[in-house]
């Protein structure tokens, strides 16, 4: 599967991805997780790569380059240790820029999507409410139209980038009466009248900016709509699918990256007068933890050659984040207990890669609701199609 997936030219941009990582944000990020912010600078540098165009085309600035090279741009974000800065970075490029992408018109690229595949604005996705969770259809913030403009009142919670972005693609209520039927995708200023944050105090993902958003009569361009009302549940339905395979990524990453640092440390840690890698109860967990990780690995480098085809893979991308995300889980918890006394100290990297890690069955819809949507499919026969019919 890896000799089918990636070409030579993907291992050249893996490796200069891997040496740009290392040079340009590697030595900042103590800074940034102590901060929690993350200076303008870096999002430019990345602008001027190409790293936020790569699903992106040409015509908007971008390279239109395959779904693999957004992978190995996932895959080596988590192997930086800050899952806050990796966050920020892929809420931007496939959150956000991913409705850009596909669901906003020429205008509306030219104003948005262009400067943020420059790193010029830096965009977030606003879908979660306060009391609503996972349950999208029941989000209670409306947009009324009043001419030539919409006003939108409610919350957002949990929005990365929220903080310190530009500019925030959120879905409200065209019809509050229309259940799914009724919400609409706008693009919204986050310096416009009437928009307030509130930075949350997160148990991991200290990098990045996670926030609270409130709209109070935000006076947002009828233009600023993107495609038509009523059609935003199926549009967000669609990008689901991306995010959870990301989130998936992210964690066969984050555990590969994990048993790696473990597998070294390891290998010089002495007791007893031999390396700890030579106990056989280590080294069993260990190769079970391997496995788990490469076949979730493998997994999802599956279901990206499908959804590269153009296939709506909602099982498969479902599948994929429910499975890695606790993969994940159980490999930096063992990673953590392979170094004793050690992980357990800030200065190894055990300690954040827990933290962030834990974030994994919870972002992007929870295990739980997981569960149900494939509940739906699997025992109920229940068919997603995408809103192009697919």
């Amino acid at each position: 599967m890896h000799g089918m997936c990636f070409t030579e030219e993907h291992h050249l941009f893996r490796e200069s991805l891997k040496d740009f990582l290392r040079k340009e944000v590697v030595p900042h990020i103590e800074k940034w997780e102590q901060s929690g912010k993350i200076e303008r600078f870096i999002w430019e540098k990345f602008g001027e790569m190409g790293y936020f165009g790569l699903a992106t085309p040409e015509e908007y600035g971008g390279l239109g380059l395959d779904l693999f090279y957004t992978i190995i741009f996932i895959e080596e974000l988590q192997k930086i240790n800050s899952g806050g800065f990796a966050a920020a970075m892929w809420a931007h490029a496939y959150l956000a820029m991913t409705h850009l992408n596909k669901n906003a018109n020429h205008d509306q690229k030219n104003q948005y999507l262009v400067p943020s595949v420059a790193g010029k604005k830096i965009g977030c996705l606003g879908i979660s409410e306060p009391f609503g969770g996972s349950d999208v259809a029941g989000m209670r913030t409306t947009a009324t139209k009043e001419g030539d403009h919409y006003i939108i009142n409610g919350s957002k919670t949990f929005i990365t980038n929220g903080v310190y972005g530009d500019y925030i693609v959120l879905a409200a209520k065209t019809d509050p009466k229309a259940g799914n039927k009724g919400i609409s995708l706008f693009i919204v200023n986050l310096d416009s009248e009437g928009v307030s944050a509130n930075k949350l105090n997160k148990l991991g993902w200290r990098a990045s900016d996670t926030a609270e958003l409130a709209f109070d009569n935000v006076k947002v361009p009828a233009d600023n709509r993107m495609g038509e009302e009523g059609k935003g549940f199926g549009f967000i339905m669609e990008a689901f699918a991306l995010e959870r395979l990301i989130m998936g990524v992210n964690a066969h990453a984050r555990a590969e990256y994990a048993l790696e640092y473990a597998m070294k440390y390891m290998s010089e840690r002495e007791a007893f007068g031999r390396p700890i890698d030579q106990f056989q109860a280590l080294r069993h967990k260990l190769v079970d933890l391997y496995s788990d990780m490469e076949l979730c690995k493998y997994y999802n480098y599956g279901v990206t050659f499908k959804m590269n085809q153009g296939d709506y893979v909602v099982k498969e991308a479902t599948i994929s984040k429910l499975k890695s995300t606790k993969m994940a889980d159980e490999v930096v918890y063992n990673c953590l207990q392979f170094l004793g006394g050690y992980g357990y100290m800030e200065d190894y990297p055990m300690a954040r890669l827990l933290r962030d890690s834990r974030l994994g069955p919870i972002g992007g819809g929870t295990s739980e609701i997981l569960r149900e949507i494939l509940g739906k499919i699997v025992i109920d026969k229940k068919e997603y199609r995408s809103p192009n019919g697919k």
